[in-house]
């Protein structure tokens, strides 16, 4: 194990605002890396669909890690959707970009990342934890005062 070497992606490139740059999916969220490497999700995968297949039209685009199709218990046929593991984050993003929306085995195949963290809803930017106004728009209790008096602006 002390043997295997594990590439590492570069750090993102810092702009000129502070922020960083980062890759985005097709909906706008954050792609994120597994523990291991840059995980794709292949959907509108073809039920007769094999490994091959799939090492035939992506291995194009880099090393294939790691390749997972499940299969349907009862039929033994693909369930739809594939998950392929790529080393580096360059390789993942070229085999979205020229796989995504081609045909495979008669079916458009969709590709993007497994992995994603969403971007910050208009109530949370700029904020973190869980201060403010609960989700069900209810505000926390207030603890006694010390001296036993209700808090005046509280007629209840």
């Amino acid at each position: 194990m002390a043997d295997t070497e594990m590439d590492i992606d570069q750090p993102p490139n810092e702009e000129n605002n502070g922020t960083t740059t980062e890759v985005r999916t097709s909906t706008g969220a954050v792609a994120v890396r597994s523990v291991e490497g840059w995980i794709i999700l292949v959907t509108n995968v073809h039920e007769e669909a094999s490994e091959e297949d799939l090492q035939e039209l992506f291995g194009d685009y880099g090393d294939i890690k790691n390749l997972h199709m499940n299969l349907d218990r009862r039929t033994g046929y693909v369930k739809g959707y594939a998950l392929l593991e790529y080393s580096t984050q360059k390789e993942a993003m070229a085999a979205i970009e020229g796989a995504n929306n081609t045909k495979l085995l008669d079916q458009t195949v969709s590709v993007d990342f497994a992995f994603v963290r969403p971007p910050p809803t208009k109530g949370q930017q700029g904020r973190g934890g869980r201060g403010g106004v609960a989700k069900g728009g209810r505000t926390r209790s207030r603890s006694p005062r010390a001296d036993g008096e209700k808090d005046e602006a509280k007629d209840d």
